[in-house]
């Protein structure tokens, strides 16, 4: 049997990442796979990101202009792409190589695959991995409670995106979480076990700078897309807002009962229902676990990685 050739429409929103869309670029060019059209939708940068461009518009179609935002941005990019697999990175994150080579022999080899996502790293400014990003088997119940998809390593048909729409242009930070949930309701992903892409992370970064904001955005969403948030959202949302309060944290108890009383609350506030059972759920799965049994095991806290970084810059 012969394959047909995949052909890639990549696409990357911009805005102000002069520092870091050089490295997009060449992670995108400098894969094996040669069916690839690259279109850069910038927001209208001031920075050195449009003399970058410039220098690569022999390779990529790019625009820069005012826009709505990321999720705005990458839907005129669906719209004025051909291929029949569309790859979406942000301008600060970066491909593997032979990414693309690998995604390509799964979807040729399994015409009925749709969705494919991989495993990534969570990068520093400089490119060095901070940690691996928590990817896992594909489960739509799981993904519902945590976002365990790494941005630029999913990649879908056209065919899905004609069908079920593209982003919500009505999300800041949580639109390719939105696009998976609702995705994953009609179609089963497929896992590929290999390393494709690092997503950079650092105290800049919009999501990771606006932690607060988009957690809420995410609760939000989850009542809008399912008619209900999660309590593992909600746990982690309400733990943000305790850690944002100084006089917090005093003891583990103390916090405990804090964050008890403010997941009744958001409880409440987001799905219109607290119960006892809910927030004990919360107390018993996520506190206990993460203050207690887990203190005395090692692993990376990645917030802690990047804010010692930037305290050494």
């Amino acid at each position: 049997m012969i394959l047909k050739k995949t052909t890639f429409s990549v696409i990357t929103p911009s805005f102000q990442q002069g520092n870091f869309i050089e490295r997009t670029i060449c992670s995108v060019l400098d894969q094996d796979c040669k069916d690839i059209e690259y279109f850069v939708l910038d927001g209208g940068s001031t920075d050195k990101t449009v003399s970058v461009l410039k220098r690569y518009s022999r390779h990529l179609t790019w625009v820069s202009e005012p826009d709505d935002g990321q999720a705005h941005a990458v839907n005129k990019g669906l719209a004025m792409s051909t291929g029949e697999i569309i790859a979406w990175i942000n301008s600060d994150d970066i491909y593997y190589p032979h990414a693309f080579e690998q995604v390509s022999l799964l979807f040729e080899a399994n015409p009925d695959v749709a969705v494919v996502y991989g495993q990534a790293d969570w990068i520093d400014q400089a490119d060095n991995i901070i940690a691996p990003y928590p990817t896992r088997s594909w489960d739509y119940g799981q993904l519902t409670k945590e976002c365990y998809l790494c941005q630029p390593a999913v990649f879908f048909r056209r065919s899905v995106a004609e069908r079920l729409g593209g982003l919500d242009p009505s999300l800041q930070y949580c639109m390719d979480y939105e696009l998976w949930l609702r995705y994953g309701q009609m179609i089963p992903f497929s896992y590929l076990p290999v390393n494709l892409a690092g997503s950079r992370i650092y105290p800049t970064n919009k999501t990771f700078g606006s932690r607060l904001a988009a957690h809420r955005e995410a609760n939000e969403m989850l009542c809008a897309r399912l008619g209900h948030s999660t309590r593992h959202w909600i746990f982690e949302y309400s733990k943000l807002q305790l850690e944002s309060d100084s006089k917090a944290q005093k003891t583990d108890l103390i916090f405990a009962f804090k964050l008890f009383v403010l997941a009744i609350k958001n409880c409440w506030s987001f799905n219109k229902r607290a119960t006892a059972i809910v927030c004990l759920k919360v107390i018993l799965d996520q506190l206990f676990r993460q203050h207690f049994w887990l203190r005395s095991q090692p692993k990376i806290n990645i917030e802690n990685v990047i804010l010692d970084q930037h305290d050494q810059v």
